[in-house]
């Protein structure tokens, strides 16, 4: 999963000399949160919504509406933006790039190439994207968690059962974290179960290993076997 797959490619940008206004109108317009901010041509900063919310006027100010709009005139998105910018590469996965925006407390990245030239930019939105295609949620799947023996076989046993069943894998994801030693907590993604089948497949697949949980995205239930 590489940003370049995920990000948004037609990049909405701001230039340093426009307004604040004109900054947050393009904001709403176009329904993001930052802009790359442009000056001849290359980025020289970006600016968020935040940024834009944290310069405007409090509501206790004492200006009438006519001097809000000329104060908000005369200030200039340079005045606002952030710099130097952080970047990434499209290259990168969409992993690395949670990890920057969560450390960082982004709402987004632009993605630059190798020319140093803006291709995309990544935001959280776009990550929700992410989760949501890879639980299945979109197209109702089936996803559940299963806590197996850390060793060659297992996974490939609970796989082959589920396209016994008629199921079309769309991922698996593993993890450590929460399971004991020599346990590996496994999380699938499925598709085209047929519903009056899975019982049978869920007793088939505990024989494996200790069902965690099951949520199935079609008929919104979900149940929990181990907190």
């Amino acid at each position: 999963m590489l940003v370049k797959n995920w990000m948004s490619k037609d990049v909405i940008t701001v230039n340093a000399e426009d307004s604040m206004q004109d900054a947050g109108c393009l904001l709403r317009e176009h329904k993001i949160n930052a802009l790359p901010v442009m000056e001849k041509g290359s980025m020289v900063g970006i600016i968020t919504d935040g940024d834009l919310k944290k310069a405007s006027p409090s509501d206790a100010t004492t200006l009438d509406m006519h001097e809000l709009l000329f104060l908000i005139s005369k200030i200039k998105v340079r005045d606002l933006m952030r710099a130097p910018v952080h970047t990434i590469s499209p290259d990168y996965t969409v992993e690395e790039a949670a990890a920057i925006l969560l450390e960082k407390k982004f709402s987004g990245l632009p993605v630059v190439d190798e020319k140093n030239q803006v291709v995309g930019i990544i935001t959280r939105s776009d990550l929700f994207r992410v989760i949501i295609t890879l639980t299945g949620l979109g197209k109702k799947g089936i996803q559940f968690a299963i806590r197996l023996k850390d060793k060659p076989g297992p996974i490939k046993e609970v796989r082959q059962l589920v396209h016994e069943y008629g199921g079309r894998i769309a991922s698996i994801l593993s993890s450590w974290d929460n399971a004991p030693p020599d346990r590996l907590n496994l999380y699938f993604r499925v598709y085209q179960i047929d519903r009056q089948k899975l019982p049978l497949l869920l007793d088939k697949i505990k024989e494996k290993g200790v069902l965690l949980y099951l949520v199935d995205h079609r008929e919104n239930t979900r149940t929990i076997y181990v907190d």
